[in-house]
């Protein structure tokens, strides 16, 4: 419960800002993506489908198959409750679709598609075609529910245990992945692995919650050491992995 705050703290002395990153990719992406504040018809469409999560009364029994919950104790949940304390942080939303519209991939993988508050940051700029796994059929639904109602048709969510659906995938050739799907060690480094043949030079790799646990950033720095890792940029809540061959091998930590 402790280690997150004790973490964040560790990384506060080390983080630092565009002005003690000295590679040109990385600058760029720190201060045109990162530092860049996020349209205000954007904001106006992301805060709209979370206020619709967060005021819905419907409650549904959770099918969980990641590392499990801090909050809730039970699997029955009110869906305005995952939306709250669950979900996608709306600071995190906004830099999600911040990063689509910087990199513009064309096809965009999430691991874990809860309620879609993620998702639909990343399939709001509708520059990609989106496939999302998501485990637990009811929270699928509800997710597919809202992106239809917030007219987003370039998201195809695919329900089912990830080792039944992830191998269904792993031909497509992504841009952009995020993984979000289980907050475990041994399942992340996996899903790592199984992904990377799909990786290519541009490939923009986003892992959430890094620090959600010891486990977690030793998944994290094992992933930073990969041979075909080049570049990382450590946000604290999310970690970006980079492919490029033309990069020397730099990690930062970015506040």
């Amino acid at each position: 419960m402790w280690y997150t705050p004790k973490a964040y703290l560790k990384f506060l002395k080390s983080a630092t800002n565009q002005h003690g990153v000295h590679s040109p990719f990385v600058y760029t992406f720190v201060t045109k993506c990162l530092y860049r504040k996020t349209s205000k018809e954007a904001k106006n469409q992301l805060r709209a489908y979370r206020n619709k999560l967060r005021k819905s009364d419907e409650v549904i029994e959770v099918t969980d198959f990641g590392a499990g919950s801090r909050v809730f104790k039970s699997n029955r949940r009110a869906v305005k409750d995952i939306a709250k304390h669950a979900g996608a942080r709306f600071s995190r939303m906004k830099l999600l679709y911040r990063v689509v519209t910087y990199f513009k991939p064309n096809a965009i993988l999430e691991l874990g598609t809860s309620l879609g508050l993620a998702s639909v940051s990343l399939a709001l700029p509708k520059t990609a075609k989106m496939t999302s796994l998501e485990g637990c059929p009811q929270t699928a639904a509800v997710a597919q529910k809202h992106l239809k109602s917030a007219e987003l048709s370039n998201v195809e969510v695919v329900v089912g245990d990830f080792k039944q659906t992830l191998p269904q995938v792993i031909s497509e050739k992504f841009d952009l992945i995020y993984f979000d799907g289980n907050h475990s060690k041994e399942a992340t480094l996996n899903y790592f692995e199984q992904l990377l043949p799909t990786a290519h030079n541009d490939s923009v790799w986003i892992f959430d919650d890094i620090y959600w646990s010891p486990q977690m950033t030793e998944a994290w720095q094992l992933i930073k050491q990969h041979p075909r890792v080049s570049v990382t940029v450590d946000c604290f809540w999310l970690g970006f992995v980079f492919f490029r061959t033309e990069q020397v091998e730099e990690h930062f930590k970015i506040r």
